[in-house]
């Protein structure tokens, strides 16, 4: 497949550089974040691989945001190290990381509800043609491709011309997606992708997760639920507080351990025994603390699954 453009799955960025499936497109090395006295993120270690969904969970508060704008290019972090492709590297604006191949995703998808689906798939990146300075949107063009775009990623919509803020939830963000990908997206952010969904349309997300995976992707999906995480989830990484409380694999932690970590188990059983006093509480179901214990990944651990 050849270049147009020098854009998206079609462009530079994807086809023009092979990524070493050994190699972490991202890297945090005990990175952190302060504002003034506040120490939000701190001696966070974080390794996205290409072809491998990273999931980073955690309450509200955990960082998870911090992280993001990090990574983005919205915020610098303040300690560690943050790199891209091996290269320490200090974003002054989300442009200089989508020009590295990093594209976020928000839960407000940056979308025009009453523009039809192709304009929004191309919103601030029109496809142009003519003689400057008459030069006028090539309407046709942007069309088809994003047709082929969305069929390349499994997305089929009857009419482009519908507004997309006529389609579901899941597909608004499944849109978005293919339109990172399309963009030259190596390394996609997704920020609570599933949260405002059902159960049908949360599914129909996860499934363009795993499918811009398979396109050589490195996919970080931020998210509350560890059921979501555990279904697409190559490698899964909980905040607590500002630091990571879980860096593990999915060989090495079970849904139940994630989502006793996730839920704050650690404090729960430390707490079993004043628990237990209270009437009316049932600690037979808590975990024991040392059963809470799963493997924290060194930096120097990271491993990319197939």
């Amino acid at each position: 497949m050849t270049s147009t453009n020098g854009t998206g799955t079609h462009g530079a960025v994807l086809m023009d550089k092979v990524p070493d499936k050994d190699a972490p497109l991202v890297e945090l090395r005990n990175a952190g974040k302060s504002y003034g006295n506040i120490r939000a993120l701190y001696e966070v270690d974080l390794k996205v691989f290409p072809r491998q969904v990273t999931c980073v969970l955690g309450d509200n508060g955990a960082g998870k945001s911090t992280l993001i704008k990090i990574i983005s290019g919205l915020h610098q972090h303040t300690e560690g190290e943050f790199l891209v492709d091996g290269e320490p590297v200090r974003f002054s604006t989300p442009r200089e990381a989508l020009d590295r191949g990093i594209a976020t995703v928000y839960q407000d998808l940056a979308v025009v509800p009453l523009m039809p689906v192709w304009r929004n798939f191309f919103l601030g990146s029109e496809m142009t043609k003519g003689p400057w300075p008459i030069r006028r949107l090539d309407i046709e063009r942007m069309k088809k491709t994003a047709d082929e775009e969305l069929r390349n990623m499994g997305i089929v919509l009857d009419d482009l011309e519908q507004p997309i803020g006529t389609l579901s939830g899941g597909q608004r963000q499944c849109v978005a997606i293919a339109r990172a990908v399309y963009f030259g997206a190596r390394v996609l952010i997704l920020d609570e992708p599933t949260a405002a969904l059902g159960v049908k349309q949360s599914g129909v997300v996860l499934k363009y997760i795993a499918a811009a995976r398979e396109r050589g992707l490195g996919v970080i999906f931020i998210t509350h639920n560890p059921h979501h995480a555990y279904m697409v989830g190559d490698h899964f990484s909980v905040l607590r507080l500002g630091t990571m409380e879980l860096n593990a694999s999915r060989d090495d932690v079970s849904l139940e351990e994630l989502t006793n970590h996730m839920a704050g188990g650690t404090e729960l059983a430390a707490l079993k025994h004043e628990l237990a006093q209270v009437r009316g509480v049932d600690v037979e179901e808590l975990p024991e603390e040392e059963d809470l214990t799963a493997p924290v990944a060194t930096p120097s651990e990271g491993k990319t699954l197939k």
